[in-house]
């Protein structure tokens, strides 16, 4: 089989379950590109290698080798990959797709979703539980509010919620405040709240506070109201 027909057969594959379908539309026309590709009929195992380039609508990826079975549904793709869809924006080493609706990238990751943003050596994405993302080794969210950082995070992106456990930093240059504790739980969409517990602290301008439980109430006008 010539590599053109190759890609062919591959496309039809993809088509029928690609692996952008976490970050695609169901449905939308699929398309493979790559130097050179192998698809193993029987096994449904295919690999792409070479200037990768995996689209599906306004979906697309690119790395320098991607792998895919169409049985396990398993993808993984690797070497300087970049995934955009729509207002998503992902760099990192490795991403790895899933049946499940679930998004594994790996390695510098960096992310962006309109004005919020990730980052961290590993983050897990579900696109479909309201953005849900984890970084479970610590790393950083960030949005209009501020940054947020601690050595486990998880939040959902839609719902501005996020959860930090130890080594919890949070700063916001728009209310020139900076918090901190053991534990924090941020809900920035509709309550405004941070609540920060174990060894918690907060500072702003030149007014510190202390406690084992901190509640920041975060006002519009860009103030800080405790409790």
């Amino acid at each position: 089989m010539t590599s053109r027909m190759k890609k062919v057969a591959l496309g039809v594959a993809l088509s029928l379950v690609l692996p952008l379908g976490h970050i695609s539309a169901a449905g939308e026309p699929a398309e493979l590109n790559a130097d050179t590709v192998e698809y193993d009929m029987q096994s449904g195992q295919a690999v792409a290698t070479g200037d990768v380039l995996l689209k599906q609508g306004a979906a697309k990826v690119t790395g320098a080798k991607a792998t895919y079975n169409s049985k396990t549904q398993l993808a993984t793709i690797e070497g300087s990959v970049i995934a955009v869809r729509d207002t998503l924006r992902v760099t990192c080493n490795k991403i790895i797709l899933d049946a499940q609706s679930h998004m594994q990238a790996s390695g510098s990751v960096r992310g962006t979703d309109g004005d919020k943003s990730f980052a961290g050596e590993q983050v897990d994405y579900y696109p479909n539980q309201n953005k849900y993302v984890k970084i479970p080794g610590g790393g950083t969210i960030s949005n209009a509010d501020g940054t947020f950082t601690a050595n486990y995070m998880e939040g959902w992106l839609d719902d501005e919620h996020y959860i930090g456990k130890g080594n919890v930093h949070v700063v916001s240059p728009s209310r020139q405040m900076e918090a901190g504790g053991d534990n924090a739980d941020y809900v920035g969409k509709q309550e405004g709240r941070v609540v920060l517990t174990g060894n918690a602290w907060a500072v702003q301008e030149n007014n510190t506070m202390k406690s084992n439980k901190l509640t920041l109430y975060l006002d519009p006008n860009g103030r800080a109201k405790v409790k």
